[in-house]
C-alpha cells in the first residue's frame, strides 16, 4: 500500500473571497468578514455579527452555472470544488481526468435547510403556500449529489456530517480511499450556508459574540458563525507520476479521536483534541518541533480555545511551533472550516506565511505559549498542522507538508 497522498488543486470561498487567492489576500491584509446580515433574515440581524459572503443565491447560482433556487451551501460548494478541479485540470489533458476513478467526498451540517425555513414559514402561514421544490434538496446528501452531477463525479459520492470536522474527515477519508487503492483521485472538502436554525442554535448555547470574535484572548465572549465552502483535489502517487503533475502540498498524517465528554464541549484536558493531535504526527512519522505552524480551530468559545490550547501544550511541550486562528477572518463556517482551513495550510506552505489572530490582545492564562498575532512571512514552513473540533467530541488533525 502506497502512502504518498498528493494535493493538486484547491478551491475556496469565504467572507473574505470569492476564491484561493482572493482568500490570501485578505489573509495577508487583515481582512475580516464580520458584520450585519445581508441575506439571512434574522430577528437578530442588529444583535449578532456573521460572517456572510455578500452575494444573493441568484448571484451564487451565476457564478456556479447551476440553476436557480437550489440551497445556498450547493452554490458555494460548486463554486470551490470547479475551482479546485480545475487548477488540476489545467496539468492534464481531459481523456486522462475520464480515464481515472475519481470520488467526491464532501461535509455539511445544514443541507438545504435555508430553503426549508423560508417553506415553512410561508406553510404556517398558510398551508397551500410553499414550495415543495424549497425542500426536495433539505437532508445533507443532497448538496452533495447536486455537486456531484455538476463535477460529473460518478465512481465514488459521499457525504460526511460530523459538525465542524466534516470537511476534515471528508479529506482524510479520501486519503484512505485513495491508500487503498479504491480511487485515484479525490475532490474532498465541504460546504455550509448560514441558516436561522443554526445562529439560533449557537445563541441558544450562549456561545455567539455580539462582536467581532477574538480567539485566544483571555476576554472572548464566542464565536461569529460563518458560511463558505473549500475543498482539495487528492492524487495517489501513482497518477501523480504518470500523469506528470506538480503537487502544492503533501497530506502526511491525519487521524480522528473522540473524548465522549460532552454533546457541545471538549474535555477540559482536551483529551480527544490531544488524541487526534498525537495520531496525525505519529502518522506522519514527524517530530513535534518538525511542525512549523498550528492553524488552530480556535472558535473563540471559552471551553475550545482553553482545551485546544492545554491539548497542544501537552502535546509539543517545549517545541510548541507557531499557531493561531483564522476564524477571525471566516468566522466559524461549520462544516466547511476543515477544507477551508486546509486550503490556507496550502497556501502558507506555498508562500512561507503564518496568519496572524486578528483582535487578540491579552492572552490566556491556560497555557505559557503565546498565540501568534504577526503576519509572518519569508519563514521556511515545511509542515503544518489543522485541527477541526466537532460537537459530540469529534476531533479530527491533518498535517500537510511541503513536496519537496
Amino acid at each position: 500500500m502506497n502512502n504518498k497522498v498528493w494535493i493538486c488543486g484547491m478551491g475556496a470561498i469565504s467572507a473574505i473571497g470569492d476564491n484561493a487567492t482572493e482568500n490570501f489576500e485578505s489573509l495577508l491584509a487583515g481582512n475580516s468578514g464580520v458584520g450585519k446580515t445581508t441575506f439571512l433574515s434574522t430577528i437578530h440581524r442588529d444583535s449578532l455579527l456573521v460572517c456572510e459572503i455578500k452575494k444573493s443565491n441568484e448571484e451564487l447560482a451565476g457564478m456556479a452555472k447551476m440553476k436557480p433556487n437550489l440551497p445556498r451551501a450547493a452554490y458555494l460548494s460548486a463554486i470551490a470544488s470547479e475551482e479546485a478541479l480545475t487548477q488540476l485540470k489545467q496539468q492534464i489533458e481531459e481523456p486522462a481526468f475520464e480515464n481515472l476513478r475519481v470520488g467526491f467526498l464532501s461535509g455539511n451540517t445544514i443541507g438545504g435547510m435555508d430553503l426549508s425555513e423560508n417553506f415553512y414559514s410561508d406553510f404556517l402561514k398558510d398551508p397551500s403556500s410553499g414550495h415543495l421544490s424549497d425542500v426536495v434538496n433539505h437532508e445533507c446528501g443532497a448538496i452533495t449529489e447536486l455537486v456531484a452531477e455538476k463535477l460529473n463525479v460518478k465512481n465514488y459520492v459521499a457525504t460526511l456530517s460530523t459538525a465542524c470536522s466534516s470537511s476534515a474527515n471528508a479529506i482524510m477519508q479520501g486519503c484512505r480511499l485513495i491508500k487503498h487503492n479504491k480511487l485515484d483521485m479525490v475532490i474532498a472538502g465541504g460546504t455550509d450556508a448560514l441558516c436561522r436554525f443554526t445562529l439560533n442554535g449557537f445563541n441558544t448555547l450562549m456561545i455567539v459574540d455580539s462582536e467581532p470574535c477574538k480567539p485566544f484572548d483571555a476576554h472572548r465572549k464566542g464565536l461569529n458563525l460563518g458560511e463558505g465552502a473549500g475543498y482539495v483535489v487528492l492524487v495517489s502517487d501513482a497518477i501523480k507520476k504518470q500523469l506528470n503533475l506538480k503537487p502544492i502540498a503533501a497530506v502526511s498524517g491525519y487521524a480522528n479521536a473522540n473524548d465522549a465528554f460532552h454533546q457541545t464541549a471538549s474535555s477540559a484536558e482536551g483529551i480527544g483534541n490531544f488524541l487526534a493531535m498525537e495520531q496525525a504526527l505519529q502518522m506522519s512519522g514527524l517530530a513535534p518541533h518538525q511542525i512549523d505552524y498550528i492553524n488552530a480551530h480556535g472558535t473563540g468559545t471559552a471551553n475550545n480555545d482553553s482545551s485546544e490550547g492545554i491539548a497542544i501544550e501537552r502535546l509539543f511541550a517545549d517545541h510548541v511551533p507557531l499557531v493561531s486562528s483564522t476564524k477571525a477572518n471566516t468566522g466559524h463556517t461549520l462544516g466547511a472550516c476543515g477544507g477551508i482551513e486546509a486550503v490556507y495550510c496550502c497556501l502558507s506552505l506555498q508562500h512561507n506565511t503564518v496568519y496572524p489572530s486578528l483582535r487578540l490582545t491579552t492572552p490566556m492564562n491556560d497555557f505559557s505559549f503565546e498565540v501568534n498575532t504577526k503576519l509572518i512571512q519569508g519563514k521556511e514552513i515545511h509542515h503544518v498542522m489543522s485541527n477541526s473540533f466537532g460537537f459530540g467530541g469529534n476531533c479530527s488533525s491533518l498535517i500537510f507538508s511541503k513536496t519537496t
